[in-house]
């Protein structure tokens, strides 16, 4: 996973990345999980898909393996979320271990 580039969506109004959110459990707390792709044509596909009248709201951008732990902990991440399949689409979460 660390040699390997990944591409992410951000929001070209306020900088934020596109990700899952969950409530966990009674107490409510919201778990935020970066969804990342394994190609930049998922990632569009995605947009295209999903919100394709906002699709032009969104960048795709380029994240390099080494560099997921520290946006993770700069940005508050629970995890991160490997979309293998954006049409569906059907994610892959993984949670970061502290």
């Amino acid at each position: 996973m660390l040699s390997q580039v990944y591409y992410i969506i951000r929001s070209r109004l306020d900088g934020n990345y596109l990700t899952a959110n969950f409530s966990q459990g009674s107490s409510g707390t919201k778990s935020s999980y970066l969804l990342m792709f394994r190609e930049d044509f998922e990632a569009l596909s995605y947009l295209n898909t999903h919100a394709s009248d906002l699709s032009d709201r969104f960048a795709v951008e380029s994240i390099p393996g080494t560099q997921i732990t520290g946006l993770m902990k700069r940005w508050g991440f629970a995890g991160v979320g490997i979309v293998q399949d954006p049409l569906l689409p059907q994610v892959e979460f993984l949670s970061s271990v502290s």
